[in-house]
Order: structure tokens, then sequence, then C-alpha cells
């Protein structure tokens, strides 16, 4: 009985330690799903786990320094064209730039999503409100773009969408640069922000787009925009011209109505291995407010205006592997900003020496406009014309210099001539004999050279000289300015120009 209850105790304590264990083997995990490359869109590209999207992440981080301009553009008004004591010799900025690419293949064709965002410190500087008796500054900025007044915000910085959209079946829906621009947009071998002669939106535009691919590089697009924040310059009622307001480069109160309609935009480009070509065209609508205080005073009609561009991209010179030739023209009737693009001033007033016998210095001013006009007057379209270009060469694959240069115009025509130099303030501001003329010149020559010791960082310097051309002729009885610390005295009326720098050090991934 002993031994019976001895090999039944035995065999269920083998059995327990058998099931035990078997408890204490491994379970067989699940397979993992490893991300996939997606070679559908090119190099960068990875499936989304459990999905049919590819998606691709990127980049950059920059730092910047300038030296006599403020956030790449050039001194050429407010507190930093005084050249006195209350300009700031620099500024530094960093950024780090984040964007997100996904794309779906579906019966309609490519659905993809596009998000470009950026992240910027900006280091802190006077802006220049002179004030009291001290004629300086009373106030910093720390946050943001230079000039914004954020005392003591040590640790924000500034958030900027450059571009969100969607597009699908051959459209284009969201924030997106403009279908007037080149690819190259402002830059056609620089750094440099502030060059005139093409259509801008490096920053995008709202935008409602179609376009047509017709193959072997050829395509059409037909565009809706939204002008406001981009494509609108001035529409200034001379009514309200003053001589302080003159000297700043504004012929007026700035008097736009409400919205009415979008730009139009339409562009045929040509992309192939030897480069580009492209033409392009906008209509902008011009609507003005009030000519008075109340709607009572009565208003002027709209008006449309419209630009045209031309643009030419040679790749792949003689000169070298890799060298490319960049250069676009436009012409500007009542859309002025289609050739002064956003980044760039819409008024100028800089100040320089003289050798005018009798005067405290000299003076240049200038203002862009799409339209003048005055009290129970219609709208006198401003016209405007420019080009800008560059060439870049390859001196090995670390090492390129560029050469390029810009040119704007805008002119008046006789009648919008007549209601700014025939005021009352025009008349106070004028010395005996001097000659008003509102149409100026700018332009820009300037060149960039780049190291890129490794793939993904170059080392780059920008330097550049930029004019203003005014066609005043004579002196002015300057009214004298504290936010400026200029004081009242003639001052000779002479172009301006001032030297840029902007030293770079960028990351690409």
């Amino acid at each position: 009985m002993k031994l019976t209850q001895t090999l039944m105790l035995g065999s269920a304590a083998m059995f327990a330690g058998a099931g035990a264990q078997a408890a204490d083997l491994p379970v067989k995990a699940k397979a993992v799903e490893y991300v996939k490359i997606c070679t559908l869109y090119g190099a960068g590209f990875y499936y989304v786990p459990g999905a049919d999207t590819c998606i691709k992440l990127g980049g950059y981080l920059r730092a910047d320094l300038t030296g006599h301009a403020a956030d790449f553009t050039a001194y050429h008004s407010g507190t930093n064209a005084a050249n006195n004591r209350l300009s700031n010799y620099y500024y530094a900025r960093s950024r780090f730039d984040f964007n997100i690419d996904t794309r779906t293949a579906t019966e309609y064709g490519v659905l993809r999503t596009y998000a470009d965002v950026v992240f910027n410190w900006t280091s802190g500087s006077y802006n220049g409100a002179g004030a009291g008796l001290t004629g300086g500054a009373t106030t910093y900025s720390t946050s943001g773009a230079p000039g914004a007044v954020a005392d003591g915000n040590l640790f924000a910085g500034g958030l900027g969408v450059y571009t969100v959209f969607l597009q699908f079946a051959g459209f284009t829906m969201g924030h997106a640069i403009s279908q007037f621009s080149t690819p190259w947009v402002n830059y056609p071998a620089n750094s440099f922000d502030g060059l005139p002669g093409g259509g801008g939106t490096v920053v995008g535009v709202n935008q409602f787009t179609y376009t047509a691919d017709f193959g072997q590089g050829v395509t059409l697009s037909l565009s809706a925009q939204d002008p406001v924040q981009n494509y609108q310059s001035n529409l200034w009622n001379v009514s309200a011209i003053s001589g302080t307001g003159i000297v700043g480069g504004a012929y007026g109160a700035n008097d736009f109505g409400g919205t009415r309609a979008p730009d139009l935009v339409a562009m045929l480009r040509v992309d192939q291995a030897w480069g580009l070509f492209q033409a392009s065209f906008a209509a902008h609508n011009n609507h003005a407010g009030y000519y008075g205080q109340y709607e009572t005073s009565g208003s002027p009609a709209d008006k449309w205006g419209g630009a045209g561009l031309l643009a030419l991209s040679i790749k792949n010179l003689p000169t070298g592997p890799g060298d490319t030739i960049n250069i676009q023209g436009v012409y500007t009737e009542g859309a002025t900003r289609y050739n002064f693009q956003e980044i760039t001033n819409s008024t100028y007033s800089m100040f320089g020496g003289t050798g005018l016998a009798g005067a405290y210095g000299s003076i240049g001013f200038a203002g862009l406009s799409d339209a003048v006009f005055v009290a129970g007057s219609g709208l006198e379209l401003t016209t405007s014309y420019g080009m800008n270009a560059g060439y870049t060469h390859n001196w090995n694959p670390s090492w390129n210099t560029s050469l390029y240069g810009a040119y704007g115009a805008v002119r008046y025509n006789g009648t919008a001539k007549g209601y700014i130099c025939g005021s009352a303030a025009m008349a106070a501001l004028l010395t005996a004999g001097s000659t008003c003329n509102p149409d100026f010149d700018l332009w820009v020559i300037g060149t960039r050279t780049g190291w890129t010791p490794v793939k993904g960082l170059t080392f780059s310097a920008d330097l550049n000289y930029s004019q203003l051309n005014q066609k005043y002729a004579g002196s002015i009885n300057y009214p004298g300015s504290t936010t400026a610390a200029k004081p009242p005295a003639i001052y000779e009326i002479k172009d301006q120009g001032t030297v840029s720098l902007l030293l770079r050090a960028q990351r690409n991934f």
C-alpha cells in the first residue's frame, strides 16, 4: 500500500513539474512590422506601418548673423535707416524648420499633403522708439521678428507657418507658393531676402489651384489666391497726405476696402533637363474704402490691375557641372507686389550725409502703391517693372560662388503725380526751386559664397549693395523726427545706398 501511494505521488509530482515547465515555455511573438522604404516618390520616403501611405520627414537647422540688415532685408526705412546711434549694427536669428510630406496612390492619382513650419528666435535689439529728452529707445525686442515689443520675454520665440496644403486629382488647396512665382521664388542665386523683380510668396499664399500636366515637363496652372497679406502694397487716399508721411514714403492714408475678389493667376511652365521656361499672368482687383470717414462721403469704383512674368533657367552650363543661370522679368499695373515682393519694403526713407551748403544732412524717400486717388476721383493705377538674375558657379563639390542682381522701378502717371505734387503738404515740404516726382528705382547687386564640408552642412556669406534712386531734386524743410532723432532742418534730397551682410550656417536633414 505504501508502495502504491509512493508511485502515485511521484507520478503526480512528475506531471506537475512537466506542467510547470510547459507553462514557462515562451509564447511565440507576433511578427514585427518593420518600416519599409517607399520607392514610388523618390528618396527619403517610407511606408507608414499598417498603411499604404508614404511619408517623408525633413527640414533644417539654421544660425544667421546679419550685418546692417534686419531679418535679411536691407535698411531702407525706419530707425535703422537713420544711420545714427539708434541704428542696429547687427541681428542674429536661430531657426528650426520641420516639414512633413505624405503621399498615397489612389485611382484619381496621388493624394498628397505637405506642411512646412518654422520656429525662430531673433536676438533682442532696441526698437528705436525715441521718446522724451533722451532721443533714444525705451523698449527692446526679444521675440519673433525684429521690432516686436516683448520686453523680458526671454523664453519665447516665433512660430511660422510657411506652407500647408493638400493636392488631389490635379488640385492644390491651402497655403502654398504662388503659381505666379518661379521655382527659385526670390532667390536666383542669393540668400538675401530683399530683391525686387519677382513674384515672391516664399512663405506661401492661400490658394485654390488646378494644374494640368501635358507631359514632357509641360504644365498649365489656373489659380485663385488671396491677395491681402502678400499682394497688396498701398492704396493711397492722397486727400490725407501730410509732410511727415511724405518723408516716410507715404502719400496719404492707406485706404483699402474689404475683400471682394481673389487674384486670378495663370502659369505655363516647361521644365526639362536643359532648364526651365515660365510665363505667368495675374489679375488683381483694387477695391478702396471711402473718400472720407463716413460712407456718405462716397468712394471710387473698383479697378482691375494685372501683372505678367517671363522666366528662364539654364542648367549644367559649359562653365562647370551644376552651374546655373536664373533670370526673371516682370511688368505690373495696379499690382505692384508682383514686382516688389512681400519681403521688400513698401515705403522708403533713408538718411545720409550731404555736401549741400546750409543743409544738415540728406534724405531719400519713396513709396509703393497699387493705386492713388483723391476725394471725388477714380483710382489711378501705378505702373512698375523689374527683373532679377543670378549665376552660380561650382568650383568643386564643396565650394560655389554666385553673382546676382535685381532692379525694380515704380512709375506714377501724370494724374497721380498731380495729386501728390499738387498737394499743400508737398508744397510746404519742398524748398524753392526743388522738383517733385514720386517715381523711383531700386537696384541691388551682390555675391554669395558657400562651403559644404560634409553633405547637408553649408556655411555661407552673402554680401550686397542696394541703392534707392529717386526722381525728386533739390531739398526739403524736414519737419524733424523724435523716433529717428533727426532735427528739423534743411535736408538735401539725394539717392541713398546701403551695404548688407548675411552669414549663415545651415544643416539640412
